[in-house]
């Protein structure tokens, strides 16, 4: 990783050892640019299908979650301090792939393996800690969580995902520094360190968007959250008790719903359904509430065309959809742009993985602006001040690694 981010693009994907029967390996690291696909147009989506069908070849890259813009009629207005494009992908001139401990270049020269083994490694990090603001103060949050409720009251809709933003101006950071010890502290199955020239992604997001396989589809949306606890036998209550929970179970199902709808966009007829309701999966500070969602891939539909008509994910957004995208507009005060966007790749057969940008470090070195966003599902039985403590707990290991 540290021989990858001597180039002013890498990006680093790390299952971090999860058996998932749906990944390809067990992580990749792609480095320096032979060709780019930056976009910031109303036609991202456009441009990334042609530059696809040209390059015909690995792919990495970010969707941004204001592409929304061009997938609905709607507009991000908020601040944005970090300035993250709507949509990056690049084929790199090195790849290396790592698949049940055996590692592969699959771009690039085979002495890329003899540069890494004698690149100098510098540990020097003169970082400094950081000292968060919060952009939403607390009692404001629990008021916007009432007034959110009263819009479910009303029938606007069922369920939103609500998200606030922490922030620190003038922060100095080594991202590479920071991100190993953010996955060494939460190593999620979906993590991923990405450094588009001067912006950086720190990501241990324990959520997949969407993979294909083959003909298969895959999304996996997460929705109810349990902190875990030292004790084994009070952590397994927890865990019993979560996937219990009336509440977690008709958030879960919700967005299940919304998921299910969005897969019959891309899937051949009566093909889609639910693999796994309501499974619990455990995670270092965290036990998650995950439903899986399969269906069979329209032939006719390329790469592109699928994340495009299922995108945003529904675990970030609400439902339904359009109007709750409507309402984290006007309730948050801070444009998302990457945050609940994607990072993944697509492979040369027109397979594909993405992730779910959360748990993660956004960080622009040029303007020195670092942002933390977490949030949660606000339904009508949510309790204010349990969200607000929800969001606190997604945090928690960034707010660590960023102390220390």
């Amino acid at each position: 990783m540290h021989w990858a981010n001597q180039f002013e693009v890498c990006c680093y994907l790390d299952s971090n050892g999860y058996h998932d029967k749906y990944s390809a390996f067990d992580f990749a690291i792609a480095c320096g640019v032979q060709s780019e696909c930056i976009g910031n147009s109303l036609h991202s989506f456009e441009q990334l299908k042609e530059f696809q069908a040209i390059q015909s070849n690995w792919l990495f890259g970010l969707f941004s979650y204001d592409l929304k813009n061009e997938v609905e009629a709607l507009e991000s207005n908020n601040i944005d301090q970090l300035e993250f494009p709507n949509l990056y992908f690049f084929l790199p001139k090195n790849l290396i792939i790592c698949k049940n401990g055996r590692v592969e270049v699959v771009l690039g020269d085979e002495k890329i393996i003899d540069d890494i083994n004698n690149f100098n490694l510098s540990l020097n990090t003169n970082e400094e800690q950081i000292s968060l603001k919060n952009r939403l103060e607390k009692q404001r949050y629990l008021n916007t969580v009432e007034k959110l409720q009263e819009h479910i009251a009303k029938g606007d809709i069922y369920e939103i995902n609500f998200c606030q933003e922490f922030f620190a101006e003038n922060a100095s950071i080594n991202p590479l520094a920071c991100f190993t010890r953010l996955n060494q502290l939460s190593p999620n199955p979906f993590a991923g360190y990405f450094k588009i020239y001067d912006k950086f992604i720190l990501s241990a997001s324990p959520e997949r968007f969407i993979c294909k396989r083959a003909q298969k589809l895959v999304a996996q949306p997460i929705k109810g959250t349990a902190k875990r606890h030292k004790n084994a036998i009070i952590d397994e209550q927890i865990k019993l008790n979560l996937q219990a929970d009336e509440k977690e179970r008709a958030e879960n199902v919700m967005i299940v719903d919304l998921t299910r709808n969005d897969l019959t966009k891309v899937c051949k007829k009566a093909s889609v359904c639910v693999e796994e309701l309501f499974e619990i999966y455990s995670f270092p500070q965290v036990h998650q509430m995950i439903s899986t969602i399969t269906g069979v891939c329209d032939s006719e539909k390329n790469p592109v065309e699928i994340i495009e008509y299922t995108f945003p994910m529904g675990s970030m957004t609400g439902a339904p959809k359009l109007r709750a995208m409507e309402l984290i507009e006007k309730y948050e005060l801070t444009k998302r742009g990457i945050f609940s966007g994607s990072i993944g790749y697509i492979s040369p057969d027109n397979n594909f993985d993405f992730n779910v940008v959360i748990r993660t470090i956004l960080y622009n070195s040029t303007t020195k602006y670092l942002s933390i966003q977490v949030g949660g599902a606000i339904t009508f039985l949510s309790e204010a001040e349990k969200e607000y403590e929800e969001c606190l707990l997604k945090a928690s290991a960034m707010f660590r690694v960023l102390k220390s």
